[in-house]
């Protein structure tokens, strides 16, 4: 493709295969609060959605959620970075990106985003990351992508975003963003892969 500044991904589902370390984190707070696992529904929404989201979703009234959310915010994310598993070809990929394309992040993780591109020694690769903190509204909103867009003040067409929810195809439709849809072809999307090796062909390189 033509006149592509930068490739932004999603962080769950995209660079790295998170549902082990998701089911961990949030079973581990209803444990606590001696209630059962995760229904596959409730995991579905947590897996997409910002944590904050996510607690409401599981602790529905006001106390329950205001204790949840107290307890998850004690609690260390370290634990459950062993759970995640990176995607095989990430860092081949934004070693082939960069310097040539400028590489970012949008995701609805918040303050767990930062630990773990530390302990995955992936902090150098990207150029930007935007996680649900640095904006009003998390994905579905296209907030992350417009901020991306500003940040490197180019248009929407100068870049491409990666994702595998309907999420991230809500809020790149929204954004006015080409969208590569990865391992879900359920979605709409301009392009669709399997292997983020795919997006070499998708740029050309």
């Amino acid at each position: 493709m033509r006149n592509i500044i930068v490739v932004a991904f999603d962080c769950d589902g995209v660079m790295f295969d998170t549902e082990k370390a998701n089911i961990a984190y949030y079973n581990s707070i209803l444990e606590y609060f001696n209630r059962p696992a995760m229904t596959p529904e409730q995991f579905a929404y947590c897996h997409m959605h910002t944590v904050d989201q996510s607690i409401s979703n599981l602790f529905s009234d006001e106390e329950s959620y205001k204790a949840a959310q107290a307890y998850r915010k004690r609690m260390s994310y370290l634990p459950f970075l062993k759970y995640m598993e990176m995607e095989p070809y990430l860092k081949p990929l934004l070693e082939k990106l960069r310097p040539q394309y400028k590489t970012a992040v949008a995701t609805n993780r918040s303050d767990t985003m930062d630990r773990v591109l530390i302990e995955h020694s992936l902090t150098d690769y990207f150029d930007l990351v935007v996680s649900s903190n640095d904006v009003k509204r998390p994905k579905p909103y296209p907030d992350p992508l417009i901020k991306i867009l500003e940040h490197f003040k180019i248009k929407p067409y100068q870049s491409i975003y990666v994702g595998d929810s309907e999420l991230d195809q809500i809020a790149a439709k929204l954004a006015d963003m080409p969208f590569v849809a990865y391992k879900n072809r359920s979605l709409v999307a301009d392009y669709y892969i399997e292997s983020l090796q795919e997006i070499e062909k998708i740029l050309a390189l």
